[in-house]
């Protein structure tokens, strides 16, 4: 069933984060400025990693159609000098992370889907998926440092760049994430 017109489909379906995106972003150096893109994915979190990454590199993301299980998205390529990538700065790694555990005045914000939080996650972080967050930062203390996990980096980049142009100032983007984190973890039990 075709919902709407397009000049490139991608199928990103079965891919988990960051696929999704290193797909889309990929796809997209192929397509000429004012081309839209449909996106098929399966991964929930897909829909505000892409609206995220859209936002974060100047396109436009048009919006999500669900499909049964697959969700459509769709993207409009910008013209090229809208479309530099922003990456976020203020990085810390994950040792540092570990050894900033010790200060009870820290955030530890996990922007991982809840699905993804409950079965591992650092003790005592707050779960916000990012496509929560914009509705869900006053929960949070602009005074706090925050320190942002998720799976690789790329939601956690994205979600440091919405708090600080919320006027968050003391924001770490934690990397590599959850990945290839060492330190003490806690989940559900099951």
């Amino acid at each position: 069933m075709e919902f709407i017109k397009t000049n490139m489909k991608l199928d990103a379906k079965g891919l988990a984060c960051p696929m999704p995106i290193v797909k889309t972003r990929k796809a997209m150096k192929d397509l000429d400025n004012g081309q839209v893109i449909e996106v098929q994915a399966t991964d929930r979190g897909s829909k505000a990693d892409i609206k995220a990454w859209a936002e974060s590199t100047g396109n436009q993301y048009l919006g999500t159609i669900e499909n049964g299980e697959v969700l459509l998205h769709y993207l409009r390529k910008s013209s090229d000098e809208n479309t530099i990538e922003k990456r976020f700065e203020n990085v810390i790694s994950n040792d540092q992370l570990s050894q900033k555990l010790q200060n009870e005045n820290i955030i530890v914000l996990d922007v991982r889907e809840e699905a993804e939080y409950v079965f591992n996650h650092i003790p005592n972080a707050v779960s916000i998926p990012l496509g929560e967050l914009e509705n869900r930062m006053t929960e949070l203390n602009k005074e706090n440092e925050i320190y942002i996990v998720c799976r690789t980096g790329n939601r956690s980049d994205l979600a440091a760049q919405l708090l600080v142009s919320n006027g968050f100032t003391n924001v770490f983007n934690v990397i590599p994430g959850m990945t290839e984190w060492s330190g003490e973890t806690a989940s559900i039990k099951g």
